[in-house]
């Protein structure tokens, strides 16, 4: 027996209801489906009061809010269903209101920041992360680098302080420092990642792990050896990294320094009582396979000290880096008579290029 042709419509109705039921669930709502249906639900309430709730409370531009809830919140097809839902919002309201409060400057300001949203989004589902979640992670790397970089607790006689500031004020940059204290060895470099600022600090958070590890775990006078190698496998193309390693003996003060591209150490001897700088060379880290770094060795007496530093300190457009170094030598001067952990802050304020390079200063003295 023959349906009628009002089942078989009910039922190709009934049908097409669920494929497209089944196509949400599958496709847009998906995990975010509560925060999209509360979203939704939000937009129509706005629209619905616009047009019979109290005149002033339910503005439809407080659309707006929902179109960038859903760009921190929802994945890119679940943002296109709720702009979808907001653009029939805007158009029910702008009917019934007679286009009253419904003006092309409020579509123009809802379209651009759907735009915006949409871009988010897609930056957030490209990370794997929505919500606030990307910030939280960035927070915890910037955390751990910061930490990294925060020098260990010396012996008695020992004093040790270190300065490090990005450029613009951004919270990440290419200079680091990574320090290891062993017994009465303290291993610490300084590095510098080609770049400035967020554009480095992405490699400075992956370098920063590698090379405090490799502090931990190779032999001392093999560092930047061992540092150059993991380049060469791992940032073909990338652009080079300075460094310079200091391996302290802290019960009789003899130390080496290997430098890799980096601008010279400058040491304190309190028995001249003048600054000089250490001659201390190699190739930038990241270039050449295989290098090797030759020590510069020296000893710290009581009431000397060491400074190592990147080349924001000392670096000035069309100026040669000699004149840069005799400049930080005397600024350095005035760290004697002030102090070394308070003024080397104050070296870094004097002498950094306001925030146009990213700046490390490491002084570490013998009482």
């Amino acid at each position: 027996m023959n349906a009628s042709p009002t089942a078989r419509i009910s039922r190709r109705l009934r049908s097409l209801w669920q494929r497209g039921a089944a196509f949400l669930r599958r496709k847009v709502l998906f995990r975010y489906r509560l925060v999209l249906i509360t979203l939704v639900l939000l937009a129509v309430g706005i629209g619905v009061g616009a047009v019979w709730g109290p005149a002033g409370w339910f503005p439809p531009s407080a659309v707006i809010l929902n179109v960038l809830a859903g760009g921190l919140l929802l994945k890119r097809k679940s943002l296109a269903f709720l702009l979808a839902v907001v653009a029939s919002v805007l158009l029910f309201t702008a009917f019934a209101l007679d286009f009253g409060q419904v003006g092309p400057g409020l579509l123009v300001t809802i379209g651009v920041t759907a735009v915006l949203a949409y871009l988010l989004s897609g930056v957030r589902e490209r990370l794997g992360v929505q919500g606030l979640g990307g910030e939280k992670m960035l927070l915890e790397l910037r955390d751990r680098l910061r930490t990294q970089g925060r020098l260990p607790e010396l012996p008695g006689g020992w004093g040790a302080t270190a300065v490090l500031r990005q450029a613009g004020g951004s919270s990440f940059g290419g200079d680091f420092v990574v320090s290891r204290l062993h017994r009465d060895r303290l291993d610490l470099a300084v590095v510098d990642v080609s770049g400035k600022g967020v554009d480095a600090g992405t490699r400075a958070l992956l370098l920063s792990g590698a090379f405090s590890g490799m502090l931990s775990a190779v032999p001392s006078d093999e560092f930047l050896a061992y540092c150059n190698d993991h380049l060469i496998r791992t940032a073909e193309g990338e652009g080079f990294v300075t460094a310079v390693h200091l391996s302290l003996d802290l019960g009789s003060g003899a130390y080496r320094i290997t430098s890799a591209g980096h601008p010279p150490a400058v040491q304190f001897d309190s028995g001249a009582g003048q600054w000089s700088s250490s001659e201390a060379k190699g190739v930038v880290l990241g270039v050449i396979p295989e290098m090797t770094y030759t020590p510069v060795e020296g000893r710290l007496r009581p009431g000397d000290a060491l400074m190592l530093y990147t080349d924001g300190l000392i670096e000035r457009p069309g100026e040669d880096l000699d004149a840069g170094v005799d400049r930080l030598l005397g600024a350095a001067d005035g760290l004697v008579a002030e102090g070394f952990e308070k003024g080397a802050r104050r070296v870094v304020d004097t002498l950094a290029q306001g925030e146009s390079d990213d700046t490390a200063l490491v002084v570490i003295w013998r009482s």
